[in-house]
């Protein structure tokens, strides 16, 4: 029988990216419990990334040196505004003029581009751009030290969520690179979760025996949502982390968890999870 087999995993991610978690767990033999706590909604203003998206197109990689994405949203993000304002240039071309005319920028002159890690690297790809850089680790603060020798007098862009940490552009400005920040959406915490979560812990036959976090922010979040519904998380209930940054969140928070992926990617979670229920029992009670 497989390690994972009718475990009811929690998952807390975004609706729309939940189900690609969802699907390999499910497939190890787990049932999928899908409850966000975040929620991906616009940000209050895309001037700043409007503004550079016409700088990139009309000076390509005269405009900025390099482009930073820290996740998959914001590279969809700066995809939607891309085309938006080729519509807006191009009334009446189809949707993919904009692109086309981006990409022979690129062939010949576009800035370079890092990402923190595979996913949204994939994500980079799948836009038709390419991926000059990607850190040895999947977090902000090893994609600072691998762009830090090559920042001074750079000019870099940072499309990222308005409430990400300020760990890269401020080492990227001490190091002597011009960093402008564009925000590309915020994070929401959905509140008929909070409905959801109370029918899931009204009763210990519907607990979960495990939670998944993918980032800080769901761990931030789903504790907010707890308090708003009433309840308190039972101590049976595993918690898994995804990396060192959403495990320090939780310790901040209160709670230890259970274990934490070898790294920061959605098959190391799947991993780790596995890992957690082979564990021997004692070690399993303690946790």
């Amino acid at each position: 029988m497989p390690i994972l087999q009718d475990k009811r995993i929690l998952i807390t991610r975004t609706r729309h990216q939940a189900s690609e978690l969802a699907t390999q767990l499910e497939a190890l033999g787990a049932i999928p419990i899908l409850i966000p706590t975040i929620e991906i909604v616009p940000t209050e203003t895309y001037s700043t990334l409007d503004a550079a998206l016409v700088q990139i197109e009309t000076l390509g990689g005269n405009a900025f040196d390099w482009l930073l994405f820290t996740s998959a949203n914001a590279v969809e993000v700066f995809h939607q505004r891309r085309e938006y304002l080729g519509q807006l240039q191009s009334p009446g071309a189809p949707r993919s003029d904009s692109q086309t005319r981006l990409s022979a920028t690129r062939e010949s002159s576009f800035p370079r581009i890092a990402v923190i890690g595979p996913a949204t690297a994939k994500a980079v790809q799948g836009i038709g751009l390419t991926v000059d850089l990607i850190p040895p680790q999947y977090v902000a603060e090893s994609l600072a030290e691998a762009l830090i020798p090559d920042a001074p007098g750079k000019r870099i862009l940072l499309i990222r969520a308005t409430d990400a940490r300020d760990i890269l552009p401020e080492a990227l400005s001490a190091a002597g690179a011009t960093v402008t920040i564009a925000n590309a959406y915020r994070n929401q915490i959905p509140a008929d979760s909070i409905v959801a979560l109370r029918r899931l812990f009204d009763s210990p036959a519907n607990y979960p025996d495990a939670i998944t976090f993918t980032s800080a922010s769901t761990a931030r979040n789903l504790v907010a949502l707890l308090d708003a519904a009433g309840v308190a998380l039972p101590n049976s209930v595993a918690l898994i982390s995804i990396g060192p940054i959403t495990t320090r969140a939780l310790r901040d928070l209160g709670l230890e968890p259970g274990i934490e992926a070898a790294e920061p990617t959605l098959p190391a979670l799947v991993e780790a999870v596995e890992n957690y229920f082979n564990l021997p029992r004692d070690f399993s009670a303690e946790a």
